[in-house]
């Protein structure tokens, strides 16, 4: 049975995007009034967002409600691998019911273990042939996404990605936006650290990243901020101990 969608909501987002995706500057405000509509039309959402594969080929989340978000979607494209990109690449929803439980990105599984995340919606955004990205919500208890919040999110998907093929197909400025340059220090930022922590204590690529997660929930920070913490302390010419 199909879910009833929440018009109010979802139709004025739409009419948003609609009116904002006229230049590359705009679109990541656009997202993220996306990304916050969908987390308050699914129950149980924790945290909701827009991944979109850029002009150069880059995986990047550009519109997102949370920074639980930020960091789960870095760790993705750091190890290349994980639920939305999934769902980009095979063009069909990815659910997972218990993130501690599912076998099929054991990488990713573990390095938000820390994180509150335990089930995991996303949909593709399908647009002739290809798929432009995904739509993909989080919420902190396993079990949390039943048949209808997946047709909602799959509802949603469509005209989403209708207008956004639109805009990236306009004669829109290129430029980085700001939540795109955030998200890809984000990534880059982790993925260097990790290559710290893995050279200094001699760590596997899986091992490093759980240490970095260590690190960001002792310290009470965000990933992002303790990776770019492990690189200024070596860019200082010191060591990087466990304890930082």
């Amino acid at each position: 049975m199909v879910p009833s969608l929440p018009l109010d909501e979802l139709s004025t987002v739409f009419a948003r995007l609609s009116g904002m995706l006229l230049t590359q500057e705009k679109v990541d405000p656009a997202l993220t009034s996306l990304a916050g509509a969908i987390k308050a039309a699914v129950p149980g959402a924790v945290g909701a967002g827009v991944t979109l594969i850029d002009a150069e080929g880059h995986r990047t989340s550009t519109g997102y409600t949370d920074e639980v978000v930020a960091e789960a979607d870095a760790l993705q494209y750091s190890l290349n691998h994980g639920p939305c990109l999934t769902a980009w690449a095979k063009r069909t929803t990815v659910r997972m019911d218990d993130v501690s439980a599912d076998p099929r990105w054991p990488l990713w599984s573990s390095a938000v273990a820390s994180m509150p995340i335990r089930s995991v919606l996303s949909s593709p955004l399908l647009y002739g042939s290809g798929a432009l990205g995904a739509l993909k919500v989080y919420a902190s208890t396993p079990h949390a996404f039943p048949a209808s919040s997946q047709a909602m999110l799959e509802l949603t998907a469509l005209p989403a990605a209708t207008l956004l093929a639109n805009a990236q197909g306009s004669d829109a400025p290129q430029r980085l936006s700001a939540g795109l340059t955030n998200a890809l220090t984000s990534r880059d930022a982790i993925n260097a650290a990790s290559g710290v922590l893995m050279e200094r204590h001699g760590l596997r690529k899986e091992e490093a990243l759980r240490e970095l997660l260590q690190l960001a929930e002792t310290q009470s920070s965000t990933v992002r901020d303790t990776a770019l913490r492990v690189l200024g302390s070596t860019a200082a010419g010191g060591r990087t101990p466990h304890g930082l």
